[in-house]
């Protein structure tokens, strides 16, 4: 055994990969405690979780076309496809859920009274035919299964939407409540189809299944807030890139309501669809009615002008070259009449500089250049073929121009009445019940399993960061102390300290490990310190060691007493001082009086001898207790008598041990150091932080007092562990042959 080594200052931030797997490998218990409490949570939750099912439709959006019923050269070429994700978020649209809102009365929100955490789950289990309801398990004021409420009409006064009601069933009909169920809250009182009104608050119970002093959670939410709570619930999805099948779909608790409220959604959708259609073709079919007696009163009055033309100029007929000229002018004004029908339309849909709407421009410049032509080509004719030509085509244009007027108006009010829109509901809504959307169970399950796993890993991470106390006899060589020895943990020590503490004051009671248990590997542990310190006392200028430690709880009266009686076992004479006058407690393990001990000797109020007992616990064992705590224990021990008395039992005992409180604490340590001739500390495994025994080095070493070396007791076998606590007595056991 060598004597102190200089401190090693080693840098190392590599992990070790094996100390690693050792923490967890320790820490195993405590994982899987935290696993099977995460899992068992978690298949807890998903099983009262309320299955939540899916309603699905399906909405087939065909292509449209735009214009005017027989305007179909010019028309197809402002056509549009409706595009799906417009037609989504018109489904979606507050227009088409408010309609669905108003109809369902969904911003009337009614909830049964459910039992704290697991009610709603053990209600929907309730298996009974239509209006029976599960009996009361405890509560009359708790739903369990089979309670229904329909409300057709709530109104509150403006400002308290939103704030919670409370509806009990009652023998005769209803009683409604604000906030809770108190004789100062009732509101109102009635019957089933009974309204009842008063005070600003307004109630209509259409149907009310549930036992007498049932309660129900009543709420009166503005229409904006359920639209959104319908928007947040509803989905809507193409099928297919360009497919024009839209997929919507709807959750919900209850799956009876969730497929009612998706077929509203279809209905109205289908409904504002065939509307706007509609009113399209009742916008353009005013258009026309409006125009339509201008056209007649014009044609009426070129019918006029020819014949007055006719009869002045009494010819009734053209020449062959300007009826062909007529009749080419008269279908170029036919088509720029139609043109400029749609002028209102294209300007409505699209801005001067759209692609369409220079189409259209273009379309009209190119006609009317041909018409210039045309009226070039008449000016050629004679004067009377002229004038005859100019009011026939004012005649022929404007019937034709009348009479095509006459067939649109007829298509539109046809079209108006059996408008079907460019939507239809492919397939109703249809829900699985037998598959809900929610809870996934085992997926659940499965998380909890890994979320435990991962926070119990974490646990033990986190606890081993955080406790510093050495564990690694290693650490404690870097700092220039060696380890002499490493005392294992010893259950039957843990044993005696607790039959101490329940049987105080019990007679013929052994305290003592060393006596107890002398196969005990902490006893066997500390004969090993005993060989280590018959060399190392070899060259130390007395026969007296001090054992101190930095902290209480360490275990230093425990190496004290044990290591005493284990030398004394070996035929030699030692005595133990318990110099701990403050909190020692070695008299109750040799079981003698505290009456006269060591700070009566030092104060004169005993002799030497009167403080001197003789164990018959193990061999040439003595022992001097604290005696009775002083005010001044530390003057007591830098007074002429503690070292007079070291002096004199120093010659006659081949050993004196004495047990002093922590260094850190208090300066007795120091103070008796300077006496002994050999100083052994005494740290606890995982308490004693490496930093805190270096700070207990320099101490000694600031009183000119130099630590032999280091006791590390309680050693527990550990994964991550090194040294004695890895591979140490834990691992070698050697036991006599029974007889």
């Amino acid at each position: 055994m060598t004597d102190n080594t200089p401190p090693q200052h080693i840098d190392n931030d590599e992990i070790d990969l094996m100390a690693l797997l050792g923490t967890l490998w320790d820490g195993r218990w405590i994982i899987a405690l935290v696993t099977v409490l995460f899992t068992a949570a978690g298949v807890f939750y998903a099983l009262i979780q309320v299955p939540v099912y899916q309603a699905n439709a399906l909405i087939q959006i065909e292509s449209s076309k735009g214009g005017l019923p027989g305007m179909g050269e010019v028309s197809e070429l402002f056509a549009s496809d409706s595009s799906a994700v417009t037609e989504i978020e018109i489904i979606k649209s507050r227009r088409v859920l408010g309609s669905v809102v108003d109809t369902l009365n969904l911003d009337i929100v009614t909830q049964p009274h459910y039992f704290p955490v697991v009610g709603e789950a053990l209600a929907q289990r309730f298996k009974g035919g239509r209006g029976e309801v599960a009996p009361a398990r405890f509560g009359e004021q708790y739903a369990w299964g089979g309670e229904s409420l329909e409300i057709s009409r709530l109104t509150v006064p403006e400002g308290h939407e939103g704030r919670p009601l409370v509806l009990r069933a009652t023998d005769n009909g209803w009683e409604l409540y604000q906030y809770e169920v108190a004789p100062a809250n009732l509101l109102l009182e009635g019957g089933i189809d009974e309204p009842a009104d008063a005070e600003g608050y307004g109630l209509m119970v259409n149907e009310l299944n549930a036992r007498p002093g049932t309660w129900f959670h009543v709420m009166k939410q503005r229409r904006f807030n359920a639209i959104a709570g319908l928007q947040s619930n509803l989905a809507a999805t193409e099928r297919g890139r360009n497919s024009g099948i839209v997929a919507i779909s709807y959750e919900h608790k209850d799956y009876r309501r969730a497929e009612s409220i998706l077929d509203e959604i279809g209905k109205h959708y289908v409904r504002q669809n065939v509307e706007r259609s509609s009113a399209e073709a009742a916008q353009s079919l005013a258009f026309l009615r409006r125009t339509l007696p201008e056209v007649k009163q014009e044609l009426e009055e070129a019918e006029r002008k020819l014949n007055e033309y006719q009869v002045t100029a009494e010819t009734i007929d053209i020449t062959a070259e300007g009826k062909a000229i007529l009749d080419q002018v008269v279908d170029l004004e036919r088509r720029i009449s139609e043109l400029e029908i749609q002028r209102a339309e294209i300007e409505q849909r699209f801005r001067d500089t759209h692609p369409r709407y220079r189409a259209w421009a273009s379309q009209m410049e190119e006609l009317k250049a041909r018409r210039a032509e045309l009226n070039q080509r008449i000016g050629n004719l004679p004067e009377t073929q002229q004038e005859l030509v100019r009011l026939r085509r004012d005649v022929e244009v404007g019937n034709e121009i009348y009479l095509q007027m006459l067939s649109n108006i007829q298509q539109l009010d046809i079209a108006r009445a059996g408008t079907v829109g460019n939507v239809r509901v492919v397939d109703e809504a249809a829900v699985n019940i037998n598959a809900p959307v929610r809870p996934k169970r085992s997926l659940i399950a499965a998380i909890a399993l890994l979320l435990g796993g991962m926070v119990g890993v974490g646990s033990v991470l986190v606890r081993a960061a955080f406790n510093r106390g050495v564990e690694n006899p290693d650490d404690i060589e870097r700092i220039g102390l060696p380890v002499y020895a490493g005392i294992p943990y010893s259950k039957t020590q843990h044993d005696l300290l607790d039959r101490k503490k329940r049987k105080k004051g019990a007679p013929n009671l052994v305290n003592l490990l060393a006596v107890e248990n002398p196969a005990d590997l902490a006893i066997e542990s500390l004969r090993s310190l005993r060989t280590s310190l018959h060399f190392g006392m070899m060259d130390a200028k007395n026969n007296i060691l001090m054992i101190s430690g930095p902290s209480p709880a360490v275990g230093k009266t425990f190496v004290s007493t044990n290591l005493a009686a284990i030398m004394a076992l070996a035929d030699q004479k030692v005595l133990l001082i318990d110099a701990d006058m403050r909190k020692g407690f070695s008299h109750e393990i040799f079981e003698v009086s505290n009456d006269c001990g060591l700070s009566e000797v030092l104060s004169g109020q005993c002799s030497l001898d009167e403080a001197i007992h003789c164990s018959d616990m193990a061999g040439m064992l003595s022992f001097m207790p604290r005696g009775s705590v002083p005010p001044n224990p530390s003057e007591l021990l830098m007074s002429k008598r503690f070292e007079d008395l070291l002096e004199k039992v120093a010659p006659e005992y081949d050993l004196v041990i004495i047990d002093t409180p922590p260094i850190l604490a208090v300066t007795d340590a120091a103070v008796v150091g300077r006496h002994a001739g050999t100083t052994m500390l005494v740290a606890r495994f995982g308490l004693n932080p490496i930093k805190e025994i270096e700070l207990t080095k320099r101490r000694f070493e600031q009183n000119d007092i130099q630590v032999k070396g280091v006791i590390l007791n309680g050693v527990v076998k550990k994964a991550s562990a090194y040294g004695y606590g890895g591979y140490g007595y834990y691992n070698y056991e050697y036991k006599a042959d029974k007889a």
